[in-house]
């Protein structure tokens, strides 16, 4: 057995093996593969196999178009049979809303290059003869999907990886995993030691134990998954006598179950509610090609619609009931990437459509380590998106949610509700008081808008379609829910362009208590940001600055408000979203003399935002600081009374009008919300949430990350001209932003007027494809309905030939194309009087 290696890869199963396979495509052959037991022994050898390219996520919709594509590129490699089947997969819509999630997907489908096809009923009952359409509004077909034989893929991706060098150890157990002073990994196993530059937990159901071994809360629990297999049936033989090809892989999402023929007859695949975590504590040292006891009862509503759609499913015996784990996240993302705050010790979990992700999953995390990056942007499978908040209880619970809305209409305002409300800021309960309607992000709670004290909806009185997935809401509290969810303008609609109307005319408060904060001081503290942002660090104490952390290609990695609270101390603030994320950056850069410190203080410090024209004269009843423009100005930040309270007053906001970010100790924010509020009463001031917020950034054109800023994306490509300095000296990804520059930019961020009818009732959410006489030409980021300006707007990435102002494109929003003009960027208040009054 080796004891070197650059790479050791843990687990055997389809992911794992992927890895190892592109890490020595890349040309690190020294790699190691370590599996307890036999290669796919876990999860893989048990799974349907099926390969769906549809998702919303444009991280995942990469990863699930690689793997596809090379799967079938790695059997003419190897000349090993991997058991590929492309006979397409079809979605059925039975719902309004399932359509338009449709709709949707196809334009995210069509800005990443995944062929989507619409059918008609006729044309599904052409393909599949055995499924009746009754019901049936329409499908969306992927031409390359289907399925493929999990076992054979994973022995054809290690023929591969031993064939360009790398070595795979079975039957070799980890035992323990200890970094040592070098930085190197020791991984000791009950037939020797190994040391290794890299280390790549890629160990599926045993994902929790592996990561304690190095002191990790690995936020994967796997779900039970059961599939039924059937006798065979004479039409599907009769078929296949015929030579007629195979039917498909056919989906009824609105009763939330799969289908493909197999050896003759049927596959179903339900994903129900009521499915239990297993493995919470991993399974056993002797676990191999383990399967539960099944339980049909939990199926009995899914075969019952199965058996309506297509009626020979009921026609023959089960052969066989498949009752498996499958590894899942609290959001049903894989978690591919670093692990935080551990040195070169990378992630390849979490994998509930593994066989799908498993190509694109192991060519992106081998980039990442060979290169340095990931080629596309990853955030959205990044392990950093979970905190210290997601432990075994919160995983349960939101685990076992992500499977049951596997099939679920995934609206863009969705708000799931299991394990909430969890993270609360003191100002909670009064903020329901006032009818908050509430979001979560990063574990907090936060007020999406408002809606009038006693407003409620009668779920019973709401006309809902008659199938199994058709919730369009949170969960009823005493049959009455305050929101509907929707791909277009939703019941909030009025709701939020009052509260906008409110902050323009006279002054709103939103708590952002969520963001993430923290504190860097120290001798070199200074230098150090000023080494890796790009931004001039300011040079004044109580001056505000924003500034990005590039990527080494210069693409945007994180961004952060910079104030100098104290003398020496820097007070950082970033996306709440993104809190482990950009702190795990921090640490990871931190000089090693000791000259720089960190302190986290998220929780530490609430924020208050409160924004309008009478924001001023609200805070001047509250305070003796001059807030006047020459002692107060934009972009400037002091410590100031507010009341019998006190706090850090940042002249700053995301709405772009005047107003001050209030951060304070957390202890003090019901005080100061509440004389907030006693003070506004005489110049009209309202609650607002982040819809309101978001709605009016967008008018300002500000970007936001992974949107408009992106490691896919040149910091000048996002328009960051103003926040980028190459000039000031040296810093993380100076020199690749220039070089772009001068090698010309491949995008640039525009700002769009969407013309819509005045009786629509849709705005751009992001990722719809932008055109120019019908040749895609970029990619939606972002959109909305500007309350302020009485326009639908979006914000986009075009090739530079289409960014100039007055350039006519045109923009598909769920399957209609709606021309769209670049206009100015900021279109609200372009000259920032009112940010400055």
């Amino acid at each position: 057995m080796k004891t070197e290696a650059r790479v050791v890869v843990i687990g055997g199963g389809v992911v794992g093996v992927s890895t190892l396979y592109h890490l020595a495509k890349k040309g690190w052959s020294d790699v190691v593969l370590i599996e307890r037991k036999e290669l796919t022994s876990g999860s893989t050898w048990h799974a349907a196999g099926l390969l769906p390219l549809f998702n919303m996520s444009y991280s995942v919709g990469q990863i699930h178009k690689y793997s596809v594509k090379f799967y079938q590129e790695l059997q003419e490699e190897t000349g090993m049979n991997v058991g590929f089947t492309n006979c397409s997969n079809i979605r059925l819509a039975r719902t309004k809303d399932r359509w338009d999630e449709y709709m949707y997907y196809a334009g995210v489908a069509e800005t990443i290059g995944v062929p989507v096809k619409l059918l008609t009923p006729d044309q599904v009952k052409e393909i599949w003869p055995l499924a009746e359409m009754d019901g049936i509004l329409g499908a969306i077909q992927h031409p390359e999907d289907g399925y493929i034989q999990p076992a054979d893929l994973t022995q054809a991706l290690a023929k591969g990886a031993r064939d360009r060098g790398a070595t795979i150890y079975r039957y070799t157990t980890v035992l323990g995993i200890e970094q040592l002073p070098s930085d190197k990994w020791l991984v000791k196993t009950d037939k020797g030691d190994i040391t290794a530059d890299h280390v790549v937990s890629a160990t599926g159901n045993f994902a929790r134990k592996t990561g304690k071994m190095v002191g990790l809360d690995v936020p994967v629990i796997p779900v039970e998954h059961q599939y039924i297999v059937t006798e065979p049936h004479p039409a599907i033989v009769e078929r296949k006598a015929k030579g007629l090809p195979e039917m498909g892989v056919l989906r009824e999402s609105d009763s939330s179950w799969y289908m493909r023929e197999e050896n003759g007859g049927l596959l179903l695949g339900p994903y129900e509610r009521g499915a239990p975590v297993c493995y919470v504590d991993g399974p056993s040292d002797g676990s191999e090609y383990e399967l539960f006891q099944e339980d049909l009862d939990r199926l009995e509503p899914y075969i019952e619609t199965a058996i309506a759609r297509v009626p020979a499913f009921g026609e023959v015996g089960i052969k066989k009931v498949y009752n498996g784990a499958i590894a899942y996240t609290p959001d049903g993302s894989p978690i591919i990437g670093p692990a935080p705050r551990l040195k070169n010790f990378w992630l390849n979990e979490g994998h509930s459509f593994g066989v799908t992700a498993a190509g694109g999953a192991g060519w992106q995390l081998a980039e990442w380590i060979v290169e340095g990056e990931p080629s596309i942007d990853m955030m959205g499978v990044d392990p950093r998106r979970f905190g210290p908040y997601a432990t075994e209880g919160y995983l349960k619970e939101k685990n076992e949610e992500a499977y049951a809305e596997v099939f679920s209409v995934h609206y863009p305002d969705e708000e799931r509700g299991a394990a909430r409300p969890l993270k609360r800021s003191p100002t909670y309960e009064r903020q329901k008081e006032l009818g908050a309607v509430f979001g979560t992000v990063y574990g907090w709670e936060r007020a999406n808008w408002f809606a009038p004290i006693e407003y409620e909806l009668d779920v019973a009185k709401l006309d809902k379609p008659d199938v199994l997935m058709n919730h369009n809401h949170p969960k009823p509290v005493n049959g009455k829910v305050k929101e509907l969810w929707s791909f277009r303008r939703s019941n909030y609609f009025e709701h939020v362009g009052l509260e906008i109307k409110n902050v323009t005319s006279n002054v709103g408060l939103l708590d952002m208590s969520a963001f993430a904060k923290m504190e860097v001081s120290g001798p070199g503290a200074r230098q150090w940001l000023d080494s890796i942002l790009a931004n001039r660090i300011p040079k004044k104490q109580g001056r505000i600055a924003l500034c990005h952390l590039l990527t080494k290609q210069g693409g945007v990695r994180s961004e952060f408000t910079v104030y100098e609270w104290v003398p020496g101390k820097f007070y950082l603030v970033s996306a709440g979203a993104y809190e482990n994320h950009d702190h795990d950056y921090l640490y990871k850069l931190l000089p090693t003399d000791g000259s720089v410190s960190l302190r986290p203080i998220t929780s530490t410090y609430g924020v208050l935002v409160l924004a309008g024209p009478n924001s001023r004269k609200v805070l001047e009843k509250l305070t003796r600081a001059d807030l006047s423009n020459e002692a107060f100005p934009w972009l400037s930040g002091k410590e100031i009374s507010v009341g019998t309270a006190t706090a850090h007053a940042l002249r700053v906001n995301f709405v772009g009008e005047l107003g001050w970010e209030l951060h304070h100790p957390i202890e003090q924010q019901s005080a100061i919300y509440e004389m907030l509020l006693e003070a506004g009463a005489e110049f009209g001031i309202k609650p607002f949430g982040i819809r309101a917020m978001t709605a009016m950034a967008v008018e300002k054109s500000y970007r936001l990350i992974p949107r408009e800023l992106s490691i896919e994306y040149n910091a000048f490509e996002s328009g960051l001209d103003r926040f980028v300095h190459p000039n000031k000296g040296d810093f993380i990804g100076r020199d690749a932003v220039v070089k772009a520059r001068e090698d010309g930019l491949k995008w640039n961020f525009v700002t769009l007027e969407v013309h819509v009818p005045g009786v629509s009732d849709v705005d751009a959410r992001g990722s719809e494809p932008i055109y120019s006489k019908g040749e895609l030409v970029g990619r939606a980021t972002h959109g909305t309905y500007g309350w302020r300006l009485g326009k639908s707007l979006a914000l986009a990435m075009v090739k530079p030939e289409y960014s100039a102002l007055g350039t006519e494109l045109e923009i598909k929003i769920l399957g209609k194309t709606h021309k769209a003009t670049v206009i100015p960027e900021s279109p609200f208040d372009t000259e920032n009087e009112r940010l400055k009054a």
